[in-house]
């Protein structure tokens, strides 16, 4: 349909002046909420993050292109089933303790959000417990990020403290960040290694497929 492609390309593009009045005008023609969603909004999300994956886009691009979407969200969102859906999973996301960068691990926020996943954001500087308060509150995604390989070892302990709190296989888990490798995730036993937010929407995905 050429409103969903008009949508899907103002995602990409970033044309954020323009995303409400598309969205609008879809449902203006009849067009189902969810239709507008799927095949639209996260839609120009998903080549977006093929474009990122594939290095023709870069970071104030892909964050052009989440705003544009929320924006086109928040047109949308009063006429979907109960004023919203239900989200795919839950996963919370985290700076580990020491360390306080949070630019990558906003940016992986902001995409899951913007393709269907709920998102806890924890923050950063995180002591081990506070993972594990989320997986005793039942959530069953975490999410790790470091910067430096001095506190990257902080992943191992929180590991282990969830390991110790009998908690470790209620829960998947995600890191990632400039001095973490497959092989250092696999050595910790994490159980994905996400090389940036569009990995991690891949990875998810294969978890929680349709």
């Amino acid at each position: 349909m050429a409103e969903m492609n008009d949508i899907v390309e103002a995602v990409f593009k970033g044309k954020m002046k323009e995303i409400g009045n598309l969205v609008q005008g879809a449902l203006d023609a009849g067009t189902e909420p969810n239709t507008i969603l799927d095949d639209g909004l996260v839609h120009g999300m998903d080549v977006v993050a093929e474009k990122w994956k594939a290095g023709e886009v870069f970071v104030p691009e892909v964050l052009r292109s989440a705003k544009t979407m929320q924006t086109g969200m928040d047109v949308l969102k009063p006429h979907l089933v109960g004023g919203d859906r239900k989200p795919k999973a839950t996963f919370a996301i985290g700076t580990v303790k020491g360390d306080l960068h949070d630019i990558g691990k906003n940016l992986v926020a902001m995409m899951l959000e913007s393709v269907g996943y709920e998102v806890i954001n924890l923050g950063v500087d995180l002591d081990p417990s506070v993972f594990v308060q989320q997986v005793e509150k039942g959530i069953q995604c975490i999410g790790m990020s470091a910067l430096l390989t001095t506190t990257v070892t902080q992943m191992k302990l929180i590991i282990d403290s969830l390991q110790e709190a009998g908690l470790r296989d209620k829960c998947k888990i995600w890191v990632g960040g400039a001095p973490v490798t497959q092989e250092f995730a696999d050595e910790i036993g994490a159980d994905f290694y996400a090389v940036d937010a569009a990995h991690c929407i891949d990875q998810l995905n294969s978890v929680y497929s349709d």
